[in-house]
């Protein structure tokens, strides 16, 4: 498989984004911190990481929380997941929350997310009147049980 080739600049003290393992889908992205910042229960905060990234036409990146954060600090990612257009210019930041009951510190260079790049498409709207009916029709939010 051919890597997609995605411009990146990278004005923090941090790594580049990289897959921790062959068969990873998201790459871990890092904080980019002055100072510490101090996270109450239930604070959120916007979290910079120093990167700016030039996505071709048709793809976009998810901003995704980190499987260990989630569990092990209750660190999670609003927003969630967060979309960064194939247009967007901006720095990358992300919105932590802490969902736990304890403060928590995330400091330079820390772990924060992770970034899935995904093809898109965009789509032409065809109005009708009428959509072709299927088993399940219109039942949605628990309707197939426990």
């Amino acid at each position: 498989m051919q890597p997609l080739q995605v411009k990146i600049i990278n004005q923090s003290t941090n790594t580049l984004p990289e897959y921790a393992t062959p068969g990873s889908s998201g790459m871990d992205i890092r904080a980019f911190l002055n100072d510490v910042v101090y996270l109450k229960p239930l604070q959120r905060e916007l979290i910079p990481t120093g990167l700016f990234i030039e996505l071709p036409i048709g793809y976009e990146a998810q901003i995704r929380p980190r499987s260990g954060l989630a569990i092990k600090q209750g660190i999670t990612c609003l927003n969630s997941p967060g979309t960064i257009d194939a247009d967007y210019r901006g720095e990358i930041k992300v919105i932590l929350i802490n969902l736990s009951n304890e403060d928590v510190t995330i400091h330079n260079g820390d772990r924060i997310a992770q970034m899935v790049i995904q093809k898109v498409y965009q789509i032409n709207w065809i109005p009708v009147e009428i959509i072709n009916e299927t088993k399940r029709g219109d039942g949605g939010f628990g309707h197939t049980g426990k």
